[in-house]
């Protein structure tokens, strides 16, 4: 997907308003001026930031279906894709980072947009008191079998886990059979032709026999 690709997607396919465009972008310039402090995004990525962060992001949306309670995205990292969520949904945004340069971040970009949904957990996702999410993303924040584990007591029946992975999704889906049940499926990314999305809903561990 090219750069003009992602923003037709975004004001045609999506039907963003010009006022909420113009939030994404002063999102990817706020990220590119931090990255000149800390280590937000690849050098390589920086020049694609709507494809690539932004509408990589939004896609995740369409495929979280009705469910619009919290949002709980875990290892936020430079915003994505839970700030790209907070921009285009109303619902509370629970972002979960445990650097603190990178929660300084993020606290100053959602004052700066006036994203009042954005609630900030600095710190590791163990210390966030039990709240359940009615959809759970994670974008390199660990193999499956462990997010899994590390999140589940953040979900409910018809929680939906949308989970960016690269080229190894359907291999990762099939570690955790043994352990873990529900309903998993695999959507193709729209901006990566190696990237798939794990969408799964209904999750829940395995009884020992």
């Amino acid at each position: 997907m090219t750069e003009d690709e992602a923003k037709a997607w975004l004001l045609e396919t999506r039907g963003v308003s010009r006022e909420t465009f113009d939030k994404l972008d002063a999102l990817r310039h706020l990220v590119l001026a931090e990255s000149l402090q800390q280590n937000l995004i690849s050098a390589a990525s920086a020049d694609l930031m709507w494809a690539r962060h932004i509408v990589d992001s939004a896609q995740l949306i369409p495929l979280a279906g009705a469910n619009k309670g919290p949002w709980l995205d875990l290892g936020t990292g430079a915003g994505f894709p839970g700030l790209v969520v907070a921009i285009l949904e109303s619902r509370p945004v629970i972002l979960v980072e445990s650097r603190r340069k990178r929660v300084e971040f993020l606290k100053s970009v959602a004052e700066t947009l006036d994203l009042k949904n954005v609630i900030m957990h600095g710190g590791r996702l163990e210390q966030l008191s039990d709240r359940p999410a009615s959809v759970i993303s994670a974008r390199a924040f660990a193999p499956l079998s462990k997010l899994l584990e590390a999140a589940f007591r953040y979900s409910r029946n018809g929680t939906v886990w949308v989970l960016p992975k690269g080229r190894s999704a359907r291999e990762e889906l099939e570690t955790i059979t043994h352990s873990w049940q529900g309903v998993f499926h695999v959507e193709q990314s729209i901006t990566d032709t190696d990237a798939a999305i794990i969408v799964a809903r209904d999750v829940k561990r395995k009884r020992a026999r």
